[in-house]
């Protein structure tokens, strides 16, 4: 069997022992000893009909994710890179050009869920063991020293974003673009899972089947906008004993103005940090306060007071340099003992990664909202071959997305062994 075009039915077998004999050509590529991308992709279960088929399903996948991470942002984009990377590479690894068409049809009959959850799993997996690793060695270099300190523990964003191409008009069609959620992990960068929003509903009833794709949420802090601070979300979080740091907003009024009405004055300032960008200094006072019995909210150990302050560092147009400032309230289920104020703080600003990290680069560096792909699950897969390209590089060291790509369009055999050795 090959990942090839073929005339006769394949013949079943795994695709690593095949490669492994076929990556003798490019020398510097290696199999990863433990289950890596190719097995999971390998797994996915093929939506096409048998008859007339002549390029295997995981070959497919295989060739999108190379691209993608190469920067293709379409179908036509993939089958033009798998065109011209098949005679320098993939055919000497059995791997066959399929074209556009094809790509297409696979891809938007392919199960969305069943995708994001292997690929989601996948990923996860690889996150845990590229962290237990290096905790051993830090471990081995403080020669045990430092054991019994506290470790900081991994926090999860969740969010949602709307595929703004994906919308169809016309006098046949007339639907509403896509919106998908994930769940982002803070420091790494790495999608770690991801549902599809129904038209019929909102992201509040997807947020436990988003965090159920994630096995072990023990001692995990999720972090989460204000549409999230429900109470049956706290609970949930408790009996997957998670942490939670969620805003606090109009959606909560009760909430909110039990948040609002602590003696805050009589609160010292826990956390301050200053950044100047963009042509303003932004200032950031944290108070953080133990919640008295009486706020309505499961679970919840902490609040705080987040107060932001925006100045300009030149007049506007009208010649005024107008101070802004802004106060947000956050609730959370870890106690003082559990996080000081300066990890709250952490916690709260990392949650934006979601959005810079994976949502921005997906729209503004992947081009997601000026895709045209709207078909079947078509957009939803390719909005999670987006998000495993974009784990892929940050795992491999990448920060610059936008550059990596550009370095992988030089030559194919970068992204092949990117994905190989995942």
């Amino acid at each position: 069997m090959t990942f090839g075009a073929c005339a006769v039915p394949a013949v079943s077998s795994s695709p690593i022992t095949v490669l492994s004999r076929q990556l003798a050509p490019l020398g510097e590529v290696a199999p990863p000893a433990r289950a890596g991308l190719l097995e999971v992709l390998e797994s996915v279960p093929d939506p096409r009909k048998k008859r007339g088929v002549r390029h295997r399903f995981a070959a497919i996948l295989f060739v999108s994710v190379c691209a993608v991470v190469s920067g293709a942002r379409s179908f036509a984009a993939i089958a033009e890179w798998a065109a011209d990377a098949v005679e320098d590479t993939l055919s000497g690894m059995g791997i066959g050009a399929p074209d556009a068409s094809t790509i297409r049809r696979a891809l938007s009959t392919l199960s969305g869920d069943g995708f994001d959850i292997a690929i989601g799993g996948f990923l996860t997996g690889r996150l845990a063991a590229d962290r237990a690793t290096a905790a051993t060695v830090k471990a081995d270099a403080a020669g045990g020293a430092g054991a019994g300190r506290r470790m900081r523990r991994h926090a999860i964003a969740v969010d949602g974003k709307v595929l703004r191409g994906s919308r169809t008009s016309g006098v046949d069609a007339d639907n509403p673009a896509r919106m998908l959620m994930a769940c982002l992990d803070h420091n790494a960068g790495v999608t770690l899972g991801q549902v599809e929003i129904s038209e019929k509903t909102n992201e509040i009833p997807m947020f436990s089947t988003l965090l159920d794709q994630i096995d072990d949420l023990t001692d995990v802090v999720v972090t989460a906008d204000a549409l999230h601070a429900q109470r049956e979300h706290a609970e949930y979080l408790h009996r997957r004993d998670a942490h939670y740091v969620l805003t606090v907003k109009g959606n909560q009024q009760s909430l909110r103005r039990q948040l609002a009405g602590q003696p805050w004055k009589d609160v010292p300032v826990g956390h301050r940090e200053t950044d100047t960008s963009h042509g303003r200094t932004v200032t950031r006072t944290y108070k953080v306060i133990t919640i008295a019995a009486g706020i309505l909210f499961p679970h919840a150990a902490q609040a705080v007071q987040t107060t932001r302050t925006r100045k300009p560092k030149s007049k506007n147009k009208r010649g005024s340099r107008r101070t802004q400032r802004e106060t947000v309230y956050a609730i959370t289920s870890l106690t003082a003992e559990q996080v000081s104020p300066a990890e709250l703080a952490r916690y709260i600003r990392g949650h934006w990664h979601v959005e810079n990290k994976l949502h921005w680069v997906r729209d503004v560096t992947m081009g997601e909202d000026a895709s045209q792909i709207t078909t079947g699950a078509g957009p939803r897969i390719m909005a999670g071959i987006r998000n495993l390209a974009i784990s892929l590089l940050r795992l491999a060291g990448h920060t610059n997305i936008a550059k990596a790509l550009r370095h992988n369009a030089r030559n194919p055999k970068l992204a092949i062994t990117l994905v190989l050795t995942s």
